[in-house]
């Protein structure tokens, strides 16, 4: 029986069970996390690789990320020298994957707040689509345990997010979604320094402008039970920053084709007395 969430999806896809594919779990102090999140993704998707990215945490949780690989030739660790962020540790993972050839890379958090028995539903929409995102605010989707100002938060900025970029995507800032590799290779990722929600925008942001067909699936996101969220003011300042930069900047060239495509007799005025 799956511990929480829906139950794991079963199907006759080997995509769906996990085959070719590397869920990329970034740790940082999750160490009370880490255990079950991982048994539950080896339950959930068989045939799918885990890959634990530790920034050094000094609960000991790179420890055990290596006592776990230890057991289960499915999992493996990345070690890194220190605390570099989310989206350096995704990124470093994404390089990792796809240097040994995986076909499918996701990205799930450690501390159970994505429900591991989605992944298959996630892989299975990926069979019609480059970039799979799990949303809390499609419907179907559902979030569990967090304050009214903490969903004030999301749906806001999602909001923003949607109107600023012109993305029409309801949760642009999730971080439970599914890439195809050839994705990844379209989408310049040596060009992204985003952290936290700001990086997940980012690599939507570039889905959809590299013309990725992007699809959300309703997913249950849970608090979690243990430890500290790594939510931050600097994160929240550093997506609407952002944010707002790539919509001036999208703004402006939208101005600028639009001008270089209208007429000529538009643009420049005629003297009466040629």
């Amino acid at each position: 029986m799956a511990p929480q969430g829906r139950p794991p999806v079963t199907s006759g896809d080997p995509l769906a069970a996990g085959a070719g594919v590397l869920v990329i779990v970034p740790t940082y102090n999750e160490r009370l996390n880490l255990e079950r999140t991982v048994e539950r993704a080896r339950r959930a998707v068989p045939l799918a690789d885990v890959l634990v990215v530790d920034d050094a945490s000094p609960d000991g949780t790179g420890q055990l990320a290596d006592e776990l690989a230890a057991r289960d030739s499915h999992v493996h660790v990345l070690h890194r020298l220190g605390k570099q962020g989310l989206g350096a540790a995704y990124l470093a993972g994404f390089d990792w994957g796809m240097a040994r050839g995986y076909q499918v890379l996701v990205e799930m958090d450690a501390d159970g707040s994505h429900q591991p028995e989605q992944l298959g539903a996630l892989l299975e929409a990926l069979g019609g689509a480059d970039l799979v995102l799990g949303s809390r605010w499609v419907p179907g989707g559902r979030v569990v345990n967090w304050p009214w100002h903490r969903k004030l938060l999301s749906r806001g900025g999602n909001a923003y997010a949607r109107i600023a970029l012109g993305i029409g995507l309801r949760d642009a800032t999730g971080g439970f979604r599914a890439f195809r590799r050839e994705t990844l290779d379209r989408l310049a990722l040596d060009g992204v320094a985003s952290q936290g929600y700001c990086f997940q925008v980012d690599l939507a942001r570039r889905a959809v402008e590299a013309g990725c067909r992007v699809v959300e699936v309703p997913i249950e996101f849970v608090e979690r039970e243990h430890g500290t969220s790594k939510m931050s003011g600097f994160i929240v300042r550093e997506a609407l920053w952002k944010v707002t930069l790539w919509g001036a900047a999208r703004a402006l060239r939208a101005a600028r084709t639009a001008r270089a495509e209208a007429p000529t007799s538009r643009r420049r005025k005629v003297s009466p007395w040629r």
